[in-house]
């Protein structure tokens, strides 16, 4: 049972990391997008701003397990499979990335909008508003969605546990459920307790020490 606890736990991590990592490489240039093609933004484009809103609030409203069973005949031309935690990671992915655009733009909204005014008036471009005001200034309040944002998909790779995905959800179900091992259900629980503690424990340090305002 430790061996099998432990592989769940590493496999857990596994698709955690990963999805969280695929998931900003399309959530968070989504984000930046959203906020600067909004009527307010440096790239004012308010007929893309809503078709691409549509788009994300639509992925965002489907549940995470109809999404999952949905994008199977997606996952298995991804990965070749749709057991396991490597084929957990394509609905991870699918069903984080909006949410982590809408977490993206919103921190980037919370930026003063006299620095970027500030910045504008130099002659800055609006990439460089981008690259060296945007995402500088709002550092702190990305690593703190970051922080939810992996705690959300480790809830995600928990629920892919009924179809087959690997982890601690998988454990808690093959195990605590199916077999009525309350014992089992309970550990795997805890140790779901523990992981997004520190997770969320980690960002919110990462978070103070990269916020200049506290300094």
């Amino acid at each position: 049972m430790f061996e099998l606890l432990g592989n769940g736990i590493a496999e857990t991590l596994y698709m955690t990391v990963v999805s969280t990592a695929l998931s900003y490489v399309f959530g968070l240039p989504l984000g930046v997008l959203l906020c600067v093609t909004d009527k307010n933004g440096v790239f004012r484009m308010p007929v893309f701003n809503k078709v691409l809103g549509f788009i994300i609030n639509f992925l965002r409203s489907v549940p995470f397990l109809i999404l999952l069973v949905a994008i199977l005949p997606f996952t298995r031309a991804i990965v070749g499979t749709t057991i396991g935690s490597t084929a957990t990671i394509v609905p991870l992915v699918v069903a984080a990335s909006p949410f982590i655009a809408r977490m993206v733009e919103s921190s980037l909204k919370e930026v003063d909008s006299g620095v970027i005014e500030a910045a504008h008036s130099m002659g800055s471009s609006p990439f460089q508003i981008i690259y060296k005001v945007l995402l500088p200034e709002a550092k702190p309040s990305l690593i703190m969605g970051a922080a939810i944002a992996i705690t959300t998909i480790l809830g995600y790779s928990a629920m892919a546990g009924f179809v087959g995905g690997g982890g601690l959800g998988a454990i808690a179900i093959n195990y605590g459920y199916y077999r009525y091992q309350n014992d089992v259900m309970m550990l795997t629980v805890l140790l779901l307790v523990i992981i997004v503690q520190i997770f969320q424990e980690l960002g919110m340090r990462i978070a103070k020490i990269s916020d200049r305002r506290i300094k």
